[in-house]
């Protein structure tokens, strides 16, 4: 089988690896992209969204931690649920959630400011409903998506494997920012322009589940056992992988820095820099001028760091299958560590604020290899819990970072908050390159 895999050495043979996969692969890889659309359009500008709506730093990094929360909650029952009823139904009904939460979100500055006796409903309070409902199909439906790559790819080939994928999935994280810029550049106010980008996202999240739930063949679902509640938790978590422990902890660390700061990024271009982009071009004898405002500069600054990780995901994970998983995967980890700090200390250039952007984008070079390393071990059919298990525990202890990020953006300093992100990052990446163990199939 992993003979006759197209092999993924750049991000074009990526794509016709990705249009030979097997069709239930295919069919998710579609719906992923549409639900990716739908995330990479309004998630990272959601911070200036809630800030817009009269919340605070503090609140934006209280909005973050309830995204960690529900991030450590969602994905174990949500694999566990693939694994007992099929991945088909499983993901229709988180798309609809999701789809749903996108309209929370758009509706939330209609829905104004409410009164009850004593108590005062801000309009941002309902972005925090809408991100309890939006999160569903993101988290609820990793474990099903690690496992459906998991049946239809050769164990030696799980990196490329999911490269292929990615690769699809990503580009709709270069298209996304870049068309919410576009959008956002229609209305000067940014709470309206921003619901244009929300109604977009309404539109294909409705998309991608349809997409899914006619199109999925079941017949290849590997369905495992029942969940059992907490004693099933304790007893995968004891059963994970000895391999998946020294990933663990270094992949805990960098994402808890990675949390600290990562809703901060909008507002950090937006705001403490207040860096947009002008210039001017020349065409046909004519001059047009290009004018773009901080929060329409971060969405092209988003497509910049998504192109350069479709140009390094496919190749990395190539390089994996000759040097090891671990490497590209502590590659990855060390530019998570490094950007914060090279970003709150970015000078007020446009140019440099982009090639800043650009070095961001090659974390995502270990993104595959890191999915492998973690899918790997698990035995077939119960790939959706062994993932649900290792984001259960990582996500968890991950949840307070966002809120520390906000406390110190909010009452220390910004410069603080990620510098002190960078040290953790670096933690942990050092962990992993000490402790961490390759995937068998890979030695």
């Amino acid at each position: 089988m992993a003979q006759e895999q197209a092999e993924a050495a750049g991000p074009i043979d990526a794509f016709r690896q990705f249009f030979a996969l097997q069709r239930d692969v295919l069919v998710l890889s579609l719906a992923m992209f549409a639900f990716s659309l739908g995330f990479q359009m309004t998630s990272r500008f959601l911070p200036e969204y809630i800030v817009s709506l009269g919340a605070s730093g503090f609140v934006v990094g209280l909005f973050g931690t309830v995204g960690n929360i529900i991030s450590a909650v969602y994905p174990y029952p949500g694999g566990a649920v693939s694994d007992r009823i099929g991945s088909r139904y499983a993901l229709t009904v988180f798309g609809l959630l999701s789809t749903l939460g996108f309209a929370f979100w758009l509706l939330a500055p209609n829905i104004g400011t409410i009164a009850i006796a004593s108590i005062t409903i801000e309009p941002w309070i309902w972005i925090f409903v809408g991100l309890l409902l939006a999160q569903a199909w993101k988290s609820f439906g990793l474990g099903a998506s690690f496992a459906v790559v998991k049946q239809a790819t050769d164990p030696s080939q799980l990196a490329s494997g999911f490269a292929s994928t990615e690769t699809f999935r990503r580009t709709a994280f270069l298209i996304g920012p870049v068309l919410a810029a576009v959008l956002i550049g229609f209305h000067p106010e940014f709470t309206v322009s921003f619901q244009y980008v929300l109604g977009v996202a309404v539109i294909f999240g409705a998309l991608g589940t349809i997409v899914q739930h006619i199109l999925y063949d079941a017949s290849s679902d590997t369905i495992g056992d029942s969940f059992e509640g907490i004693d099933q938790i304790r007893q995968d978590l004891r059963d994970m992988p000895d391999e998946l422990r020294p990933l663990l902890v270094g992949d805990t660390l960098v994402r808890f820095a990675n949390g600290m700061v990562y809703v901060f990024f909008v507002l950090v271009v937006t705001q403490f820099l207040q860096i947009g982009f002008e210039t001017s071009l020349s065409l046909g004898g004519l001059t047009y001028g290009i004018d773009l405002s901080p929060e329409a500069f971060f969405g092209y600054l988003l497509g910049v760091e998504m192109l350069v990780a479709l140009l390094v995901m496919a190749p990395a994970a190539k390089v994996a299958e000759y040097v090891g998983l671990k490497p590209v995967v502590a590659l990855g980890f060390a530019v998570y560590a490094i950007f914060p700090i090279l970003l709150i200390n970015v000078p007020a250039s446009s140019l440099v604020l982009i090639l800043v952007f650009a070095f961001s984008g090659l974390r995502f070079a270990g993104l595959p290899s890191h999915k492998a390393l973690i899918v790997g071990p698990a035995e077939q059919g119960a790939g959706g819990r062994v993932t649900g298990a290792y984001y259960l525990l990582r996500n968890t202890i991950v949840i307070p970072s966002a809120a520390l990020g906000g406390y110190l953006w909010e009452f220390v300093s910004p410069e603080i908050a990620f510098t002190i992100a960078t040290v953790i990052g670096g933690i942990g990446t050092v962990y992993f390159l000490l402790f961490g163990e390759d995937f068998e199939a890979y030695r």
